[in-house]
């Protein structure tokens, strides 16, 4: 079974639909370093609610980085659990894919939310790509993945991807506050660096549309030429 991306920063495998990255709690964070950010937990979760309620899937996969503070704190133990009570109603399962972020989360499992590793579907092995694991096909978050092009008034402007190809899926962060890694100029996954990506088609995610901008080299190239 192949993975089918979606509008809205997901993917849909079979009867389950997995998300990457959503960082909730990144403002308490950057508070704590003295930047202070509107919060988007609201956004956030009418987001997942709104493509729960278009896809049905029988199950939900957050494939790691749920939260974003290494350090656990109350007020990220609210949102969490605000989070999951939000959600439940409209899935049969919860599955965190525990990511390098996710720590101080076995408490979830009160509420419900299953904690695993990786997962193994379909034929495709769900981790969440911050080391390297066995297998022949994955699905990952971490990276982040983006890419910067110029908008009309010829302003750079970066916009989240999926890289897709026959043995990895790099799903962008759900989060609105991760702006991404431009993943033509650097990377961050180890899985990046030990796969070949180059034929990957990169999808600009929109909130109602893809948009297929072909193969990672050759946009690569592309974009190269254009200065």
């Amino acid at each position: 079974m192949e993975p089918q991306p979606l509008p809205g920063k997901a993917l849909r495998l079979g009867r389950t639909l997995v998300i990457a990255d959503l960082h909730l709690g990144y403002e308490v964070s950057m508070a704590r370093e003295g930047f202070y950010l509107p919060r988007v937990f609201h956004e956030v979760v009418a987001s997942l609610k709104t493509l729960l309620e278009r896809e049905r899937p029988k199950r939900l996969v957050i494939d790691g980085d749920l939260k974003h503070s290494f350090v656990p704190e109350w007020r990220e133990r609210e949102e969490l659990k605000a989070f999951v009570e939000a959600v439940s109603p409209l899935v049969g399962e919860i599955v965190l894919v525990r990511g390098n972020h996710d720590v101080g989360t076995l408490w979830l499992r009160e509420l419900g939310v299953e904690m695993v590793d990786e997962l193994e579907l379909h034929g495709w092995k769900i981790v969440h790509g911050h080391k390297l694991a066995e297998g022949e096909r994955f699905i990952i978050g971490h990276e982040h993945p983006a890419i910067r092009l110029r908008d009309e008034v010829g302003a750079l402007v970066k916009v989240p991807i999926f890289l897709v190809d026959e043995r990895l899926v790099v799903l962008p962060a759900f989060s609105p506050w991760a702006y991404g890694n431009d993943v033509l100029r650097d990377i961050v996954s180890p899985f990046l660096r030990a796969y070949d990506v180059s034929r990957a088609r990169v999808l600009v995610t929109l909130e109602d549309e893809l948009l297929d901008f072909g193969e990672l080299g050759k946009l690569s190239k592309v974009l190269r030429d254009m200065g």
